[in-house]
This record gives C-alpha cells, sequence and structure tokens, in this order.
C-alpha cells in the first residue's frame, strides 16, 4: 500500500506508472461479519451500538471483473446505511450479498461472510477490467453509490427502476470504507479539484439523493418561489437539500433540534427556521396516537414564517415520526417526497388531508446515473458545497457510526482511508480560496 499511497502523491505520475504498480494480496477494510448477526437481540434500536459490530480487518484483494475497476481510497464518509448494516436493521445485509452471489458467477464475490461497508468514497483508479475505456489508472475519481445490471428494459428510461437495482456498499460488498474498493466503472465520477479527499468523498450518497428528491422530474421537481420544508436541515440529507433550494430560488423552512444546528442553516443563507425542540413539538401523544392538534400548531407555525403561505414540498425523510405533520402542513396540490425513514419504516397519516386536498406523496431512492452526475458537477463548479463537519480515522470508523446513529454529528462524518492525515489532494487552490469559507461552513460551528 505504501507504494500506491507514493505515487498518489507523487505529482509526476503517470497512468503508465499507476498500471505498472504491483496490487497488494490484501488491505484494511472496516467489515460486519455473519456470525455476529444476532449480537443485539433483544436490544432497543437506540441501544444498538456499532462499536461492538464494526471491525477492522485485512481482507484479500477480489477479482476484478469486466466493466470494474479497483480504486485506492483516500477518503470515505459514514452514511446512515452503514448504521443500519452495523446494527443488522430492519434485516441483516448478508441477505441482501447472497441474493446477489446468486445472479452469476462473477456476483457470487459478493457473497462472504464478512461484508466490507460503505457507499462513499474519493480516490485513485488503479486497475478497469475488461471494456473499460472511459477511466484509466491513475485518474481521481469520486463514486456514486448506485450498482445496476441494466439487463432489463425497465431500466433504460430511470436506470433507478432496474430489477437488479442496489446500493454499492449496502447491498453490495466491497464498500468504500476501506484502503481499497470494487466498483463499476459507471459509477465513476470526476474528483472536483478544488475539495481535499474528505471533502470530495462526503457529498456522494446524501448529495445526490437531495438532488433527485428535490429537484430532479423523479422527484418533487422544485421550482423558483416554492416553500420547502426541510427536517433535518443541518443534517446528511437536509444539509444539501437546504443547499438546494436556496441555489434554485426556493424558500427552505428549516427543522431543527438545536442554537447549534439552526446556526448552521443561517450560516448557509436559510432565514426560515424552526428548532422542534424549543419550541416543543409533539407529534405523538404515545407509541400509537398521533396529536393533530400539534400538527396544526406545526402547520401555524411555519404560516407566521412565510407570510401566510403553506408549503409546496416537504422533504421527507425522518418517516413515522413526522410523517402525519407533513402530509397535514402541505399546501393544496403540494407534495410530500419521502426517503431513508430513519425513525421507524411504518408511516401513518390521515388520509383525508392527503386526498381531499389532492396532495402526492412521492417516494424517492438515491439517483440514477444522469442525476448523480449532475448533483456532482454542481460541487465540481462549487454551486453546492460539502457539509463535512468532523474527520475520523478508519480505525475510528466505529465510534463514527455511533455518532451518526446518535444524531451527535452536523452535516457528513468523514473516514480517512489511506490519505495519511486531512487536507490533501486539492488540485485547484485558486477555486478553492473563492469558496473556502463555504466549504469550512460545517467545520467552523
Amino acid at each position: 500500500m505504501k507504494d500506491i499511497l507514493d505515487a498518489i502523491q507523487s505529482p509526476d505520475s503517470t497512468s503508465e506508472d499507476f498500471a505498472a504498480l504491483p496490487l497488494p494480496e490484501a488491505y484494511r477494510a472496516i467489515t460486519v461479519h455473519k456470525d455476529e448477526t444476532e449480537m443485539f437481540a433483544g436490544l432497543e434500536t437506540r441501544d444498538k451500538d456499532p462499536r461492538k459490530s464494526i471491525h477492522l480487518d485485512e481482507v484479500p484483494v477480489p477479482e476484478l471483473g469486466p466493466g470494474e475497476a479497483l480504486v485506492a481510497v483516500m477518503a470515505s464518509s459514514v452514511n446512515y446505511n452503514s448504521v443500519w448494516t452495523s446494527i443488522f436493521e430492519p434485516v441483516s445485509t448478508f441477505a441482501f450479498l447472497e441474493r446477489y452471489g446468486k445472479l452469476s458467477p462473477l456476483t457470487k464475490r459478493h457473497d462472504l461472510p464478512y461484508h466490507i461497508i460503505g457507499s462513499d468514497l474519493a480516490g485513485v483508479v488503479l486497475r478497469t477490467g475488461p471494456g473499460v475505456n472511459a477511466w484509466r489508472p491513475g485518474d481521481e475519481v469520486v463514486a456514486h453509490c448506485l450498482s445496476v445490471e441494466l439487463e432489463s428494459p425497465d431500466g433504460h428510461d430511470d436506470t433507478m427502476l432496474d430489477p437488479e437495482q442496489r446500493i454499492w456498499g449496502f447491498e453490495t460488498n466491497f464498500g468504500g470504507l476501506a484502503e481499497i474498493a470494487l466498483v463499476k466503472t459507471n459509477q465513476l465520477m470526476p474528483k472536483p479539484k478544488h475539495l481535499t479527499w474528505e471533502e470530495a468523498a462526503a457529498p456522494g450518497l446524501v448529495n445526490s439523493t437531495a438532488y433527485r428528491q428535490l429537484v430532479s422530474r423523479n422527484g418533487a421537481q422544485m421550482k423558483q418561489g416554492d416553500n420547502v420544508l426541510i427536517w433535518g436541515a443541518s443534517g446528511g440529507l437536509g444539509s444539501y437539500a437546504t443547499q438546494f433550494a436556496l441555489a434554485g430560488g426556493a424558500t427552505p423552512i428549516c427543522v431543527v433540534s438545536s442554537p447549534q444546528k439552526a446556526e448552521i442553516c443561517r450560516s448557509m443563507g436559510a432565514e426560515l427556521i424552526i428548532d422542534r425542540n424549543a419550541e416543543d413539538y409533539r407529534f405523538w401523544k404515545d407509541e400509537h396516537t398521533q396529536d393533530p392538534k400539534e400538527w396544526k400548531r406545526f402547520g401555524k407555525r411555519i404560516r407566521e414564517l412565510t407570510g401566510g403561505e403553506d408549503v409546496d414540498i416537504v422533504f421527507e425523510h425522518p418517516g413515522k415520526e413526522t410523517f402525519g405533520a407533513s402530509v397535514y402542513v402541505t399546501r393544496k396540490g403540494g407534495t410530500i417526497v419521502t426517503c431513508a425513514s430513519t425513525s421507524g419504516y411504518m408511516h401513518q397519516y390521515d388520509n383525508r388531508y392527503l386526498w381531499m386536498s389532492l396532495k402526492r406523496i412521492v417516494g424517492s431512492h438515491f439517483a440514477n446515473y444522469r442525476e448523480a452526475y449532475e448533483a456532482n458537477r454542481l460541487i465540481a463548479k462549487g454551486k453546492i458545497h460539502p457539509t463535512l463537519s468532523k474527520v475520523y480515522s478508519l480505525e475510528d470508523t466505529g465510534q463514527a457510526a455511533y455518532d451518526v446513529h446518535r444524531n451527535l454529528h452536523q452535516g457528513k462524518v468523514g473516514v480517512l482511508c489511506l490519505a495519511p492525515q486531512e487536507g490533501l489532494g486539492v488540485r485547484d487552490q485558486e477555486m478553492r480560496a473563492q469558496h473556502i469559507d463555504a466549504i469550512n461552513r460545517f467545520r467552523n460551528i
């Protein structure tokens, strides 16, 4: 690995140099183990500790197949799907690997007793498999997490509709929280030149997800002038939704849970902010019963902020805890666009407020190839910025996942993989200087 890192850090390395580097037999990777899937049995979700289930193992380099690449991972990040994997909820991800392994002799590689997790990376291409023309060893890249086969016509209008659509590093093996990752080359995109490795690794999954959910024709189709209610507006997903709303001429109404998180939203340019803890919104009377009076109080507060207008779009991802309120406060004819359901998958709402007011619920999941590319292009052009708040070493990934699980973080939490320290990988210092305050926004609070 030292020779690989030396080549990445040398300004004189060529594509031929990278192609000539011998691959190691093994590399370090963050894993969960199949024989530990019952370790949290009987515990409440909140009490399941990723630090106990996440391991740093030495694993063999996987075989490289057609249309694939091996990438030296300089940095990655923790997403909520890594938390789900680590606590084996809602199901063990080994079921995904077993199912994928039955697809072909090549996918059988993924069905292992360990799962290398992680759905983001920034790094350098080491090898490409047969049939790859767009990428070469030495290319600096980021990867989106959409893995598809595209052998069915269903996915050719929108690749997210491919029957074999999977999320890399969650429903496949050989993910990005490692020193080397295996990806399909159609996951690769150019690394933004003004960002460090850890900054470039942070946006991938959440930025693309927020783009499809809010901007794309496949999501809410946000337009200028829309009022957009954004739950968790300073978090991993919400921080990008807030930026997209502001950049697209919409008005975000940012829902947060602390004064510190409210300040982060203001630093992004948002003005309309609701601290749900300070204003003590309790949408559930008990475990089984919601409180419509609280929906109405919440809706009244939104209208106070907007000058009497309801919201056109609700950017939904908490799920069970907030969904009834989200449906209620959306304007007549408006849209609730939903993904993730981090507080629970079983949503309950009063359908009278949906059907009689002609509202729409749109399900949204990650992004197709084009949407991921467009989202990354906006990062590369300095229109949207990383929301990286803290960076951990690969050895401390368990703590990073714990922080995300317990909502102790702001924005995104990064992980250094091969990069020996933060701050490396910038190729355009002039552009970086133009955007440095925005790049560091989540680091300075």
